[in-house]
Formats: structure tokens, sequence, C-alpha cells
């Protein structure tokens, strides 16, 4: 098959995900490309491009891709549109809100001119992770609602965001799969934590959602009578808000903001994993630090509950600045019990989520969906039966 890749922003965990998926489909002998935007990246994205590009025979393309709405969606729809019709593709397989509408505009598109392309979407949490009820997650999930006509098939990387998604979005319509991320056996490397290693550690981008406030406001009650270290990593458009809070808070010398590093040099940086997130699909970061045996605080939120199924860790409450410092008080207070809980959530993670499970998952769903049928706006049609 000939595959596209379609996202927005090339960092994070979706970024990982594509990145992992492509390489594999490439090496079971597909053509695959990646398109994603040139206006969104951090210091390790280029790099990241720069070893997977030999191995993707249709390319590395990059397009300017707003984060927020607005009319410069509808340049970046004929960008991807015109990227795609230079590629004879099988397969347009959209990421996230953004990469999933612009995969499948392009590919409703192509297949009404003759060129019978699949579109596929996961949603990797995107528009899922909106508040309820407000004004922009309503709109997001009308506009989730009108792409579903144009979907080949859809996947889920968690039952959670499946759940979500049929009962915001839609209960049936285009065909549906949940297929979970998977890590590489490299990802089983035990991780080593350096001398000056903190006590805890935190990966991922640095937004609201993340939780990374609540992380600071509870070591803010911890540091009077049980100071405790943390170092932050990561980059995003809360990195100087959170800067400012940490030192409002008196963290300054408790603190470090290390800035994107690649996830394995970051493990060495601290002792125990905190993921404190408000929201989160499956995210790759608690699969990654469990594989690489790491103790694990973090909430009971989206996909997570999943991947410590029938293990002994515990999830906390999301949004708790004191239920996070009690969980933190009591695993640091009991690290050879935290190493324990560690050592057997690795072994269920390793037996549960593989890259080449997540592959071959993928590429059956491919192969075993038709295209949507696509026709022209009737506005179309009959600007070309006039040229005609």
């Amino acid at each position: 098959m000939r595959i596209l890749h379609c996202l927005r922003a090339p960092v994070g965990g979706l970024f990982r995900h594509v990145l992992d998926l492509a390489e594999e489909q490439a090496a079971h002998g597909h053509d695959v490309g990646i398109l994603a935007a040139s206006t969104t990246e951090d210091r390790l994205t280029s790099a990241k491009f720069a070893a997977i590009a030999p191995k993707l025979r249709l390319g590395i393309a990059r397009i300017p891709i707003n984060r927020q709405p607005g009319l410069s969606d509808l340049a970046a729809v004929c960008a991807v549109r015109a990227h795609a019709a230079t590629l004879d593709l099988d397969v347009l397989h959209g990421h996230g809100a953004k990469g999933g509408a612009y995969a499948r505009f392009a590919a409703r598109r192509l297949s009404a001119r003759g060129h019978h392309v699949k579109s596929f979407y996961t949603p990797h949490g995107g528009s899922l992770n909106f508040k309820p009820g407000s004004l922009e997650q309503r709109i997001l999930l009308m506009i989730e609602g009108g792409l579903e006509s144009m979907t080949s098939g859809l996947i889920f990387e968690s039952a959670y965001a499946a759940r979500v998604y049929r009962s915001r979005v839609s209960a049936k319509g285009a065909p549906q799969r949940i297929i979970p991320n998977g890590l590489k056996p490299t990802d089983f490397t035990p991780a080593k934590p350096r001398p000056d290693a903190t006590d805890l550690l935190f990966v991922g981008e640095l937004r609201s959602i993340k939780g990374v406030d609540f992380l600071l406001k509870a070591l803010a009650e911890l540091k009077f009578d049980h100071p405790v270290t943390a170092t932050i990593v990561g980059s995003g458009p809360d990195a100087e808000p959170l800067k400012k809070l940490a030192s409002t808070l008196g963290l300054d010398n408790l603190v470090t903001f290390a800035g994107a590093l690649p996830v394995r040099e970051a493990f060495g940086l601290g002792r125990i994993m905190v993921v404190p997130s408000l929201a989160e699909s499956f995210p790759y970061v608690v699969l990654e630090a469990a594989a690489a045996g790491l103790p694990l605080i973090a909430t009971n939120v989206g996909g997570i509950p999943e991947i410590v199924a029938d293990t002994d860790t515990v999830l906390i409450e999301p949004g708790n600045a004191a239920g996070l410092a009690s969980a933190l008080r009591a695993t640091l207070g009991d690290a050879e019990a935290a190493r324990g809980r560690a050592k057997r959530l690795r072994a269920k993670i390793e037996s549960r989520f593989t890259v080449a499970a997540m592959t071959g998952a993928v590429l059956d769903f491919y192969a075993e969906t038709s295209p949507r049928p696509a026709r022209l706006p009737s506005w179309e049609l009959k600007l070309q039966s006039h040229r005609q």
C-alpha cells in the first residue's frame, strides 16, 4: 500500500506513534510518507525526521498549520490535497483533530475525482479532551460528526477514547477499531538514574492539560517538612508561566526545568515518574516509564487505567494537589515497595503492548475496509460540467 500520515504538531506522544507506525509499515514493504506542520516543533523534531527519512519512500512534507481554527485551515486543506494527489495513495491516515480533518477532506476530494483513497482517523485525545459543554468543544464535535461520513475507519488507542467518541460524536457510522499504542524491544532497557537525579521526574508538553501546576503545588506543600526535588522535562506554551509559578511557590532550589530531551536521556534525571495529567488518551510516557522500570505516580484519567490494569499500581485523583502530595509522601517513604510495583507493571506492559502488534492490527484494518463513497458538492459538479 501507499500510505500518507497527516498530523499537525510533530512533538509528543502523537508524533512518536506516527514515527513508530510509519517505520514499521515501511519495514513491511509499504510505501509510506508523513505530512506535518512546519510551524510547530521542538528541538528534537528535526533529528527524528532525519532518522526516519531514508525509510520513507513517499518522503516528508511540511506545511504551515496553525493550532487554532481559522481561515488558514482552508489553505492547509488545499495543500494536503495537492500533496496527496501527487502520491497515488491507497490510504490517508490523519492523526489528531487537525490531521484527521485534513486527511479526510483530502481523501474525499481525491475519491470524488476517481482516486479511491481510504481515509482513517486516530483522535489521540484531540477534540475529545476539550471541556464538556464548552463552545469550542461543541463546535469541534459537530465538525467531527460531519467528517464521519468521509471516514473509512476510526482507530482508537484506548477503550476510553472509543467510549468518549461514541457518547459525544457517534455511536455508529464508520467502522471502528481499538488498537493500543505499542513499544519497541529497546524501550524495555532499564533506566539508570544519574548520581545527581532528582526525586521526581515529569516528561511531557508544558501545557495546562498536563497538570504540572498541581505537581508544583504539591511540592510546595511538602517543602517545609520533606523537601522533594523534581526535574521538569519538556517544552510548550505554558513553560514560562510554570517557571514563574515555581518561583512564586519558593521552589527555585527544588525544581529544574530541563527543556525538551530524548525520553531515554530524560529517564536518568529522576527516580520516580509523575504523570499529573488532567486528561489523556493513551499516553506513551506512561508506557515508556513503566517499560524502563521507573516507579510511577499517575492520575486516573483517560486510558491510563487500561495501561495499569491487573497490576497493583494505584492511580490518584486528577487536579488534587493535596492528594498528589500524599501519594508522593507514601511512595518516597517506601522505595522498596515502589520498585516492586514498578517491576510487576513492567512485566505486564512487555506482554501486552508492542509496536509489531499495533502495526499488524492497523494494516489489517486498512485492508478490511473500503473507501467511503464521495461526491463533490453540487456547485463544484456544476462548475465541472460547465467547463466540459
